[in-house]
C-alpha cells in the first residue's frame, strides 16, 4: 500500500522505529540511519545482563528496513543524511530538537531542499515548553510523568515499572497515524509538514477517559484492590481450578440479573443491597465475596459455558505465552512470520491493523548494522569513488 514511499529513519530505540516498522510492513522503503556502533537497542539483552543470539525486541520494530551506518557528527556524514532527506517522502526522528537544530537537521532546515517532506518528530515531551530537550523514555515521559503509573497501581501499592516498550508502541501508532494524515494532505497540496508526537501526549490520550474526568471534577478515583473495586462486577475472579478471568458488565444494571443467573445466585436478583449500581458499590466487599464463593464452585470450562449462555462479556486472564498461542490472536493477524535471510521465518507480533486482501505483513528480516550502506549511497547518487572514500574515512560504515 505504501509502495513508492521512501522513509529516512534517523532514530533509535523503539517509539520512532516502531512507526517506521509499521510503514515497512505496509510497503514503504525505510532506510534506517544508525550511529557508529548501531542502534543501542541492538544491545537490549546485554543491558539487562542476559546473553541471547536473537534480539526479538530489535527485530520486531526494524524488520524489512535497510540499514546504513553514518557518523553524523562528521560534517560529511551530516551532508549525506541531508542528501537522503532531500529525496525522502518522510523523515522520522527521535533525536532531541536542540541537537537537530545545531546539525541543520531540523524541519525548517530540511524543508528548504524538500518542501514535500513530511517530518515526524518523536520526543519525550514535545517541541514547546521548558522540557523539550529533556531525555524521555516511555517509563519516564509516558508512564510516570503523565500520571499513569500512580493511577495504575492499586491503592496502597508502590508504583511499578511499565513493561518493555508498551508506551513506545502506543506512541508509534500515534506517530504513524500523523505521518499518514500528512501524506494524504500532501497529495492535495503538494506540501509536506511537521508532525509532532510525544510520549507524554500519547499517554495523556491513552488514558483520556480518566483524564477527562480529572479535568471535569479535579479528581479521579484510585485503582483499588478487588474487594474495594468501584465497579464490583467489573472484576477479576477465579475458578475452582485456579484460572483467572475478567468479567465486564455493560453500563447500568442490564447485566445484574444475567450474572446472578450464571452464578446460580438467582436469590440475589431482587436483593436491595445489590440491585442498583450505587448499592453494589456501597456493598462492594460483601458482593465480591459472594461472587468469589459462587465462582469457586465451578471449573473454568463450566464458568465459560455459563457466562456464554447469558451472553456476558468476559475473557480469560492469559499469560503472555498463552496469548502468543491463542488461536483467536492468530486468526486476527496478531502473529506474523518475519522472513529471515536464510529462508526460515520467525514469529513476532503483527502490526496493529489488518488490511484484508493487501500485502500488509513483514517484507524481510531486520537488517544488520550497515548492511545496506553501499546500496543506499549508490541509490542516492554517490559514485564508486565517493562511496569508497566515505567508508575509508569512517564517515559511512558497513557490516558492523
Amino acid at each position: 500500500m505504501l509502495e513508492g514511499i521512501k522513509v529516512v529513519e534517523y532514530a533509535t530505540y523503539i517509539a520512532a522505529p516502531g512507526c517506521g516498522g509499521m510503514m515497512a510492513d505496509w510497503g514503504a522503503d525505510v532506510i534506517k540511519v544508525e550511529p557508529p556502533g548501531g542502534d543501542p537497542i541492538r544491545k537490549f539483552f546485554d543491558s539487562i545482563g542476559t546473553e541471547s543470539a536473537q534480539n526479538p525486541v530489535f527485530d520486531m520494530d526494524n524488520r524489512g528496513k535497510r540499514s546504513i551506518v553514518l557518523d553524523t557528527a562528521d560534517p560529511k556524514g551530516k551532508a549525506v543524511l541531508q542528501k537522503l532527506a532531500s529525496e525522502a517522502d518522510v523523515f522520522l526522528t527521535n533525536v532531541r530538537p536542540a541537537g537537530l537544530a545545531r546539525a541543520g537537521l531540523d524541519y525548517d532546515s530540511l524543508k528548504t531542499n524538500n518542501p514535500r517532506l513530511v517530518y515526524a518528530s518523536v520526543t519525550g515531551y514535545g517541541l514547546e515548553g521548558p522540557d523539550i530537550d529533556r531525555p524521555g523514555f516511555d517509563v519516564s515521559a509516558f508512564w510516570a510523568r503523565s500520571g499513569m503509573a500512580t493511577l495504575m497501581a492499586p491503592k496502597g501499592v508502590d508504583p511499578f515499572v511499565i513493561r518493555t516498550g508498551m508506551g513506545d508502541h502506543i506512541t508509534s501508532m500515534a506517530t504513524c497515524a500523523g505521518v499518514l494524515a500528512a501524506l494524504v494532505e500532501r497529495s492535495r497540496t503538494g506540501k509536506g509538514r511537521l508532525v509532532e508526537a510525544s510520549l507524554l501526549r500519547a499517554a495523556n490520550y491513552a488514558m483520556a477517559s480518566d483524564m477527562a474526568i480529572t479535568h471535569a471534577f479535579g479528581k479521579i478515583a484510585s485503582t483499588r484492590p478487588r474487594p474495594q473495586s468501584v465497579q464490583p462486577l467489573g472484576n477479576f475472579f477465579q475458578s475452582s481450578d485456579g484460572k483467572w478471568f475478567v468479567l465486564v458488565p455493560r453500563q447500568g444494571d442490564a447485566d445484574w440479573a444475567p450474572i446472578c443467573r450464571a452464578l446460580g445466585l438467582d436469590h440475589l436478583i431482587a436483593d436491595d443491597r445489590f440491585t442498583k449500581s450505587k448499592a453494589r458499590r456501597q456493598n462492594g466487599p460483601e458482593l465480591v465475596g459472594l461472587i468469589d464463593e459462587a465462582f469457586a464452585r465451578y471449573t473454568f470450562e463450566e464458568i465459560a459455558a455459563r457466562l456464554d449462555a447469558e451472553s456476558l462479556a468476559w475473557a480469560p486472564a492469559q499469560t503472555a505465552v498463552d496469548a502468543s498461542r491463542d488461536p483467536q490472536m492468530i486468526a486476527a493477524g496478531g502473529v506474523v512470520d518475519i522472513p529471515q535471510a536464510d529462508g526460515t521465518t520467525r514469529k513476532a507480533p503483527g502490526s496493529p491493523l489488518r488490511f484484508p486482501g493487501a500485502d500488509d505483513g513483514p517484507k524481510g528480516p531486520a537488517p544488520k548494522p550497515g548492511e545496506h550502506t553501499r546500496s543506499v549511497l549508490a541509490q542516492a547518487g554517490f559514485d564508486g569513488d565517493e562511496i569508497e572514500n566515505l567508508i575509508a574515512s569512517g564517515v559511512a560504515r558497513e557490516g558492523l
